[in-house]
């Protein structure tokens, strides 16, 4: 059976304007009419300025930081296409936020990426677009649809044309958690994969204690889901170049976040060069001369008409 509505119309919130606008020039289309702002107390308005009744609503959201006012708004724009009789709604999340409490670590903690799934879900979004999600499981948090894109098939040309010759390559996991996506990597690069090994003794502090693999001599490649604070990828950097002799080192990640002191850790670490994706929007002042970013508005653009016109999205993943 064909769900899909009359049309797609692609609207966005406040947090990456750019990347949604890019989206909608991708599918030929004008991005929707919509203002989003805030009272004087605070409270968030939304006034959606076109019909989209019986249309395929597509909402580019990411809910980064502010990751409160990002995330209300999202809900509240998702609120008021239900209302306005769309179709079908998607929250396309760039970068989803509160990922990281996908679990109960210790007594009495909450599961924070489940609560944001019911939020969305309640809030009437019909099927979520987003990618590279910190855990994976997370789709299962939620009751409707969710398609998963990989920020991989996007970062790996990068390099292949950048090195051409991959031979003293080496991709590195810059812990244990991120060694799937690391290990995925490699293969696309057909490289050889490392792993840093490192004890936290607390949040956002790291201990590297050992190197498996041999990196001495090579060029590497650190690869993880997210920068946060850039405490793990710098000191990850700093042991490959000094414990393991690395040629040099250069690092990719899906979502830049690069909080609290991320830009002063990266412009002084060993790392030469470090990419990312614009799922999240990185504002000139933070953006380094060693930093490269990427466009994802294609491959969500692709997405989007993939789901338009009830075909796979499998091709988008290899």
């Amino acid at each position: 059976m064909n769900l899909h509505g009359k049309d797609i119309r692609v609207f966005a919130a406040n947090s990456n304007k750019a990347v949604a606008h890019d989206i909608a020039q991708s599918l030929g289309l004008p991005l929707g009419n919509s203002d989003v702002k805030t009272f004087s107390d605070g409270e968030i308005s939304v006034s959606i300025g076109e019909s989209v009744r019986g249309s395929d609503v597509f909402v580019v959201q990411s809910t980064s930081c502010p990751v409160n006012d990002n995330l209300m708004e999202l809900l509240i724009m998702i609120d008021a296409f239900k209302r306005a009789s769309a179709g079908s709604i998607t929250a396309v999340m760039p970068y989803y936020g509160y990922a990281r409490q996908d679990r109960k670590a210790n007594a009495r903690d909450p599961i924070s990426a489940k609560l944001v799934a019911d939020l969305i879900t309640t809030a009437g979004a019909d099927r979520v677009l987003t990618m590279d999600l910190h855990c994976p499981q997370i789709q299962g948090f939620f009751d409707i649809p969710v398609d998963h894109l990989r920020g991989v098939p996007v970062l790996a040309p990068y390099f292949i044309e950048k090195y051409k010759d991959m031979s003293n390559i080496i991709c590195v996991s810059p812990d244990l958690g991120s060694v799937t996506r690391a290990r995925n990597f490699a293969e696309r690069l057909s490289v050889g994969l490392a792993i840093v090994d490192k004890r936290r003794q607390k949040a956002n502090v790291c201990e590297v204690m050992n190197i498996i693999g041999d990196v001495k001599g090579k060029d590497v490649i650190l690869v993880d889901d997210m920068i946060d604070t850039a405490g793990t990828l710098c000191n990850a950097a700093k042991a490959l170049k000094e414990i393991g002799g690395a040629n040099s080192v250069s690092a990719c990640a899906t979502h830049g976040v690069l909080s609290g002191p991320a830009i002063d850790r990266i412009e002084q670490s060993c790392i030469e060069e470090l990419v990312l994706l614009d799922t999240i929007n990185i504002p000139q002042e933070k953006r380094l001369a060693k930093m490269t970013v990427l466009p994802t508005a294609q491959v969500f653009a692709q997405a989007i008409e993939r789901i338009y016109s009830d075909r796979p999205l499998s091709p988008l993943l290899s």
